[in-house]
C-alpha cells in the first residue's frame, strides 16, 4: 500500500502529532497548558514548537515581560490544513488494513502477512 495523499512526515512523530491535535481543538493555548497536558519538559516542547513554527504550522506569541512573560501558541491555517490532511491519511491507512482489506487479499498475501 502506498502512502495516502495528505500524510505529513513532519506532523507524524507522536509528540508533534499530540501538540497539533491539542492545538486543533482551541484558538490559542498557553505554553504551560500544552506542556502539562502532554507531560513534556520545557525544552522538549520548545523544540517541537520551533520545528512546527519553522514549517509555518504554528504561530507563537510572547506577551508581557519579566516574570509575567507569557507564551501563547496556535495553529496557522496551513497547520490546520496539514493536520486535517494527515488525519484523513491515517484514517485511509486504518481503513485499508481492516477486515474488508483482509477479505480481498490473495492466499499468497495471507501467507506473507503471517510471517
Amino acid at each position: 500500500m502506498s502512502t495516502p495523499s495528505g500524510f505529513d512526515e513532519l506532523i507524524h512523530p507522536s509528540t508533534r502529532l499530540s501538540v497539533v491535535a491539542l492545538l486543533a481543538a482551541t484558538e490559542w493555548a498557553d505554553f504551560p497548558f500544552i506542556r502539562d497536558s502532554l507531560s513534556l519538559s520545557d525544552s522538549a516542547l520548545s523544540k517541537q514548537l520551533h520545528t512546527l513554527e519553522e514549517a509555518g504550522y504554528l504561530e507563537i506569541r510572547k506577551e508581557g515581560g519579566g516574570r509575567k512573560r507569557r507564551t501563547r501558541v496556535r495553529l496557522t491555517a496551513r497547520g490546520r490544513t496539514a493536520f486535517e490532511g494527515h488525519v484523513a491519511a491515517l484514517r485511509a491507512i486504518v481503513e485499508g488494513a481492516g477486515p474488508t482489506a483482509a477479505a480481498h487479499a490473495t492466499p499468497q498475501q495471507h501467507v506473507e502477512a503471517g510471517r
